[in-house]
């Protein structure tokens, strides 16, 4: 039950990552207008094409179990200054401070199950170790 659990709770994280990464591809206009309101203005196309690879490959590898320590980190290089710049609901409005503490809350949440994700293994429901699983045994000479 648990190794199903966690390929359910692995699933659930990397979808988070994965759309912003097919958003950002889709309306990469509008991205770095965004990121420009934000201050992320020094060298935007590297900044954005970074966090493009970052959130596929570490929401794909976490998606299959595959070095999801590897995975983690590059999600958290992006997740961690993201919640903290765009969601700093005590520098906002009082119109808009509400809904940006509620999501800088979810993120905070997001950040804690990948940090679970990374003290544990990704169980057996993992690429590793299914193909592990698949190799034919060595012929004895």
């Amino acid at each position: 039950m648990k190794d199903i659990i966690d390929l359910i709770a692995r699933m659930c994280l990397s979808g988070i990552f994965l759309f912003e990464a097919f958003t950002s591809i889709k309306f990469m206009g509008r991205t770095k207008e965004t990121m420009q309101q934000y201050g992320f203005t020094w060298n935007q196309d590297l900044l954005l094409y970074s966090t493009i690879f970052a959130l596929t490959v570490g929401g794909i590898f976490l998606l299959i179990g595959y070095r999801t320590t590897f995975a983690v980190f590059l999600l958290l290089i992006y997740w961690v200054p993201v919640t903290f710049t765009v969601y700093s609901f005590w520098n906002d409005p009082s119109n808009v401070r509400n809904i940006h503490s509620i999501i800088f809350m979810k993120n905070i949440a997001i950040i804690g199950g990948l940090l679970l994700v990374w003290i544990h293994d990704p169980g057996k429901y993992s690429i590793k170790r299914l193909v592990g699983m698949t190799k034919l045994p060595k012929e004895k000479w």
